[in-house]
């Protein structure tokens, strides 16, 4: 039985998807990611793991040949204004954030993370992009972390 709920997702809007291969899901959060993107009408494109970022894991120490990052999403959208704006955006349990860990696994997984994100916001930025992190609070629309009551 699956722990997470996984699959293939079929774009509504093919046109939009800017992909190599089919957009694989590895979580309903990512699954619930991918249909914004594909339905939203300020998302001008999107891809699914597209890019790969080499970056330095931490826990491997420094002898360790560099790791690959692939972030979840590619995603180009135009802004309130109509500018386009493009983005690497990874979404993740805030518990596998700094600040939120709080078990020995989350700490781990946070110090590998934060290593990842580093090399991506520095990708990005030297390719004129955006890096973003989305949590459980930003996806389902709970900014400050807090249970809604």
């Amino acid at each position: 039985m699956a722990k997470w709920h996984q699959g293939k997702y079929t774009p509504k809007n093919p046109d939009k998807y800017a992909g190599k291969h089919t957009p694989t899901y590895r979580s309903g959060w990512e699954l619930k990611f991918m249909r914004f993107c594909d339905e939203h009408p300020h998302v001008v494109a999107w891809a699914s793991e597209s890019h790969h970022i080499p970056y330095a894991n931490p826990l491997k120490g420094e002898t360790a040949k560099r790791s690959r990052y692939v972030p979840d999403f590619f995603v180009v959208y135009e802004d309130i204004h109509g500018n386009r704006k493009a983005e690497f955006v990874e979404i993740k349990p805030a518990g596998q954030t700094m600040g939120k860990a709080r078990s020995p696994e989350q700490k781990a997984a946070a110090i590998v993370n934060e290593a990842k994100w580093k090399a991506a916001t520095e990708f990005a930025t030297k390719h004129g992009v955006g890096f973003r992190v989305i949590t459980e609070n930003e996806l389902f629309n709970n900014p400050k972390g807090s249970k809604k009551k």
